[in-house]
């Protein structure tokens, strides 16, 4: 997918050197590919660097780099910085111990629409979730479009980025998490479900839904009651349904 041309693009080897330089974080990293080949020693720190600041390096032709450039002189390297740095789940968890609060955090799975994260930031905001959970792979990052988007909740919800959801749940059920799993053909309603204690709650892409391996993994599946012709939600919509019912049942006699 070629990026638009938003403000978290930057553009050759020099900037893209001082981007890493500075610390901030990195959320793709497009390369031509050599013709002969190899890599001169120059790119191949860029690569290595950005990296290991945990982007996704993506190989192209440099055709596909030249129809991405706004400049013209990318010199076949153009990064996709992040709006905002990530957090990690240790913050999400001492946010939540600050508040006195058993923790409450939504999962991401295959989100590929900024839209909708920038929906699900201000769900999360106006809800008192804790953080938000997202794969580095195969999903939307903090990118400029949800930075506007949430209209400012992207400054005060924490977003983690993962390199493997699956263990990341995993590691959430190690903590003593119940995992709850949005599931069109689940037996249960969302608000048929006790959601106390501490909570994650796994919202899927439109297209895809949630991954199988996930779905397995999950303590609870439920699903939102549709009524009307068009049998689907978008992300954020049904985000915003199923946390505030979370709400409603943690602060409440269920």
């Amino acid at each position: 997918m070629i990026p638009d041309t938003s403000n978290d693009i930057v553009e050759g080897k020099n900037a893209v050197s001082e981007v890493i330089k500075s610390g901030r974080q990195i959320n793709k990293l497009w390369i031509a590919i050599p013709d002969s080949g190899r890599y001169d020693p120059f790119t191949y720190k860029l690569m290595k660097d950005a990296k290991d600041l945990g982007a996704v390096i993506v190989e192209a032709d440099r055709r596909t780099l030249d129809r991405m450039s706004v400049t013209h002189s990318h010199q076949g390297v153009i990064a996709r910085v992040a709006a905002h740095d990530y957090s990690t789940l240790d913050e999400i968890m001492r946010r939540a111990e600050e508040r006195s609060e058993d923790p409450l955090i939504i999962v991401l799975d295959g989100l590929k629409d900024p839209y909708n994260l920038g929906g699900i930031l201000r769900v999360a905001d106006a809800a008192g979730v804790h953080g938000i959970i997202i794969p580095k792979h195969r999903s939307v990052g903090l990118d400029a479009a949800v930075a506007k988007t949430s209209a400012g909740a992207i400054e005060y919800i924490p977003v983690v980025r993962v390199t493997n959801l699956s263990n990341t749940i995993e590691e959430l059920k190690e903590k003593g998490f119940w995992i709850y799993a949005t599931h069109q053909n689940a037996d249960k309603s969302y608000c048929e479900i006790d959601y106390k204690g501490a909570a994650a709650i796994v919202i899927g892409s439109e297209g895809e839904g949630i991954s199988d391996k996930i779905i397995k993994n999950s303590d609870f599946l439920l699903r939102i009651p549709m009524r009307g012709n068009v049998n689907s939600l978008n992300a954020a919509v049904a985000a915003g349904i199923v946390v505030f019912e979370a709400i409603r049942s943690r602060t409440s006699g269920m």
